[in-house]
């Protein structure tokens, strides 16, 4: 098959959400991407649709008082943790009594190929939270019904200081609705753009959260395949959120799903050849360099996504001036395309990271306790505080007067 002719077969098979890169522009970018030239064969596979980047605008985390002890074995914790997670993954959350009659509707937070993020207050407690909404018509449209319904269940079901999760969901004749606190500090992407570059410091701070929930997930074994500075917030005390789990999935072994965002993709996933949870640590490479770079490894100014994926597949890349030499040395380690030498890949796992010597003197539990001062706090005025969003155009829902799709989302 022709060069040209595999580019737009992928077009059609494969949708990812990477923003454009000048700086502090905050749009979403519909992306399509390909595979590279130096993969002789094409995996012919269904691929999921993005779900709407919205989420990452808006998410947020229950508020925890759970203390994590400074003297207990962490493998002890996770095991904990994975029983309580196991327990709710298998309780699945149904639909509650309220809707959106419940609450006043205020603002956009951002929008997607499925719907719309917004900005709600409950009307007897005075509470925000945001609300993804999805239109059933186009989750369906587009054979999104189970990849939703695997959303919702993982959102329900996770519970860590640095994830998202669901507080209740609903729904009506048209729509699905999620709702989720609301995190008001904004994206580490509007940050990152706005100060062009992290000090390596405040690259730790935020690379050690992101680490304990990449460590949490797999635990669960759960992968996500969509870590990037768009799907990570900061909270009011300056602690990372990661959000939109729209590519999260269950996994006992491997999967062979083509989803992510191009410049994050590991190379298992471009040339096709099956991955497993490997391809998040690739990806927290990509964002440690990012943070402290303020663009990625494999920048290519191209938009031929094959000249990147290209790129990526060779594994070469250089460091800018500034690098410290520990940062160098664990980003060469986790950028490595042969999975044998990968860091978070190996015997030891995660600990081959959080032990490198670019860590040392992290306090993990403290984090994990919100015990450490954070190096920035967001400048909002109080919990409704909406200024760190980009403003949107105020569209109003058009319920159906009858219900659709009634038999597809029984069990919602």
């Amino acid at each position: 098959m022709p060069r040209w002719e595999r580019w737009e077969q992928f077009k059609r098979q494969i949708f990812a959400r990477r923003r454009h890169a000048k700086p502090k522009i905050m749009s979403e970018a519909a992306v399509k991407s390909t595979t590279t030239t130096v993969v002789k064969s094409f995996a012919s596979t269904n691929v999921k649709a993005s779900s709407p980047s919205a989420a990452q605008a808006a998410s947020g985390s229950r508020t925890t008082t759970k203390k994590f002890s400074h003297t207990s074995d962490y493998k002890q914790i996770l095991n904990r943790l994975k029983v309580d997670f196991e327990k709710r993954y298998n309780n699945v959350k149904a639909s509650t009594d309220g809707g959106l009659q419940d609450y006043d509707v205020l603002k956009t937070l951002g929008t997607g190929a499925f719907g719309v993020v917004k900005l709600i207050r409950k009307k007897n407690t005075e509470e925000y939270s945001a609300l993804k909404i999805l239109s059933k018509e186009k989750i369906v449209r587009h054979k999104q019904l189970q990849h939703t319904a695997n959303e919702k269940r993982i959102l329900q079901s996770v519970e860590f200081p640095f994830l998202v999760n669901m507080e209740c969901c609903f729904k009506d004749n048209s729509f699905i609705y999620l709702v989720m606190p609301f995190v008001c500090g904004g994206e580490m992407f509007a940050l990152l753009r706005k100060s062009k570059r992290f000090g390596e410091e405040q690259a730790k701070f935020y690379g050690a959260q992101v680490a304990l929930a990449i460590e949490y997930l797999h635990h669960m074994n759960l992968i996500y395949r969509d870590l990037k500075p768009e799907n990570i917030l900061i909270d009011t005390k300056g602690y990372v959120k990661i959000t939109d789990f729209g590519f999260c999935k269950l996994i006992r072994d491997r999967t062979w799903t083509l989803c992510g965002t191009p410049e994050y993709l590991a190379p298992e996933i471009i040339q096709s050849k099956g991955y497993g949870k490997s391809v998040d640590w690739w990806s927290f490479g990509i964002l440690l360099y990012e943070m402290a770079a303020g663009y990625t490894p494999f920048y290519t100014s191209s938009s031929d996504h094959m000249v990147l994926f290209e790129k990526i597949c060779k594994g070469k890349f250089r460091f800018p001036a500034g690098f410290g030499s520990d940062l160098k040395h664990l980003v060469q380690n986790i950028l490595h395309a042969d999975l044998t030498r990968r860091f978070g890949n190996l015997k030891n796992g995660a600990n081959d990271i959080k032990q490198h010597v670019w860590f040392r003197g992290t306090n993990w539990i403290g984090l994990m306790n919100v015990e450490v001062p954070a190096p920035f706090i967001p400048k909002v005025s109080g919990p409704g505080d909406t200024s760190q969003f980009d403003v949107y155009d105020e569209q109003d829902l058009k319920v159906a007067s009858k219900c659709m799709f009634i038999k597809e989302f029984a069990d919602f």
